[in-house]
């Protein structure tokens, strides 16, 4: 995982997906392409903005932290083969795992959480 600013997340953008701008997260994994085989215990990267994961959570009165296990956790999911660009449907299950995950790794809280 890497976490990163907005400027630089731009320019991955940019470079690797030919879009403009920055991002909240970019998953480029690592069992895909020609050297797929050559690595088979790692999944990838994660790169998440911190710059957008904290407007993003003040925008929408979310918890920073929380956010950005939530975008963590989506970059891990395309990682895992998950998309959500071509197919409504997917987008749909991949939210749904994502927030089930995450409030499963919040554990359980009590008092003396």
């Amino acid at each position: 995982m890497v976490l990163t600013t907005d400027a630089d997340i731009a320019e991955l953008n940019r470079r690797y997906l030919n879009r403009p701008g920055p991002t909240n997260v970019i998953a480029f994994p690592q069992q895909e392409g020609a050297l797929a085989g050559l690595t088979p215990g790692l999944l990838g990267d994660v790169v998440v903005s911190v710059d957008t994961a904290r407007r993003e959570a003040e925008e929408n009165g979310l918890d920073p932290e929380e956010h950005l296990m939530r975008l963590l956790i989506h970059g891990l999911l395309h990682l895992l083969g998950h998309d959500h660009v071509n197919n409504e449907e997917e987008a749909q299950a991949m939210e749904e795992l994502t927030e089930k995950l995450l409030a499963a790794s919040a554990g359980p809280r009590g008092e003396d959480s």
